[in-house]
């Protein structure tokens, strides 16, 4: 699948919770120097679609318009 998009982040799903119409789907990826976690928040039904499951190898796809800056 080509995509427009300059962050990808290959990783493995390590849970997923379908519940009704929205599922939540964690990964843990590789970025820079060390893992991350990253969580997606997609309908069941695209869910379903693109067969994810748990253990899954994944590349997860970051375009991002604007990002907040908070101060700690």
């Amino acid at each position: 699948m080509d995509a427009g998009v300059r962050n990808k982040i290959t990783g493995q799903i390590e849970d997923i919770k379908a519940d009704g119409v929205m599922s939540l789907v964690k990964m843990r990826g590789t970025w820079a120097d060390g893992s991350m976690r990253f969580t997606s928040v997609m309908t069941t039904d695209s869910l379903e679609e693109a067969g994810f499951q748990k253990g899954d190898q994944v590349d997860a796809l970051v375009k991002a318009i604007n990002v907040v800056f908070v101060k700690h």
